[in-house]
Order: structure tokens, then C-alpha cells, then sequence
């Protein structure tokens, strides 16, 4: 069990000790999809869906989300982030997100970034749900990650 970094030696959850590692810049990039109709799709990119706006206040969650990523789950260290973007673009059947996290740091931020694509696109949902309840978000996953002793990772495409 002592392989897994999240438990001691007699299996106890802890938080990982990272104070002897070395400050690196780290970056984070992830992405998700929010499936839903044509006809919600149509008003959210109008900007006309019952709650108005839809996607500025779903990129502030995100980016609210992502500094608060140590606070929802529980080993995660609680980070000062220097930039998280939230970005959005329309696709056939639905709208992907995809958020951005750096810091200098002895930690990534791999969770912050997924994070942030996961409480955007909630918002979208609640935002846009009394147009479609039906929405489906998936495929929410880590992209790329840089920095820190594994160097650079990019999903597979």
C-alpha cells in the first residue's frame, strides 16, 4: 500500500506531503461536452434562454470552482492559482468547454482545471434546464498537463 500516495503505511487516507518538492510552472488543460437540443443550443447561442446569459455566468463558476478545488475535495492541497481561463465553443449537438489552470507550485492542477469544466457546465444545465432537461455532459477529462517531476502529458487523441 505504500505505493499509493494518498494513504500511509497502515492505509490511512492523508494528504500528500508536498513540501519538499521543487516549484515548477504547471499548466493544466481540460475539456467537456454538454449534449443537448437543437432548440436550446440555438437560444443559449442567441442569448435568449429563460435565465438570459448562459454562458458568462457558467465561465465565472468555472473559474470560482477551480479556486475552490481544495475545498471540495478532500485531499486536494489548496492551491493559489495564477490564471484560470474557461473557454467555450459551440459544436454540433451541444457546447465543449474547456478550462486552463497554471501556477508556480510544488503541485499540478490537474483537478482545478477538471474542476472547472465540471462546474461550468452544470451551470449550463442550470441555466438552460427549463429548456431542455434532457442535457447530457461527458467526456470530461484531462487534455494536457506540464510541469512538475512527470514533465509534459497529452491525452491520447
Amino acid at each position: 500500500m505504500n505505493d499509493l500516495t494518498h494513504l500511509d503505511s497502515s492505509g490511512t487516507a492523508r494528504m500528500v506531503d508536498v513540501g519538499g518538492k521543487t516549484e515548477t510552472h504547471r499548466v493544466a488543460i481540460a475539456r467537456g461536452l454538454i449534449r443537448m437540443s437543437a432548440a436550446t443550443l440555438e437560444a443559449i447561442r442567441n442569448g435568449n434562454a429563460p435565465k438570459g446569459d448562459v454562458l458568462g455566468p457558467a465561465r465565472i463558476a468555472g473559474i470560482m470552482a477551480a479556486k475552490k478545488t481544495g475545498d471540495l475535495i478532500p485531499l486536494c492541497h489548496p492551491l493559489a492559482l495564477d490564471a484560470v481561463n474557461v473557454d467555450f465553443a459551440f459544436v454540433a449537438d451541444g457546447i465543449e468547454c474547456t478550462a486552463t489552470a497554471s501556477l508556480s507550485g510544488r503541485t499540478g492542477v490537474e483537478m482545478e482545471a477538471l474542476t472547472a469544466v465540471s462546474l461550468a457546465l452544470l451551470t449550463i444545465y442550470d441555466m438552460a434546464k427549463a429548456l431542455d432537461r434532457g442535457m447530457v455532459i461527458e467526456s470530461v477529462r484531462l487534455i494536457e498537463k506540464r510541469g512538475g517531476k512527470s514533465g509534459t502529458w497529452r491525452a491520447p487523441e
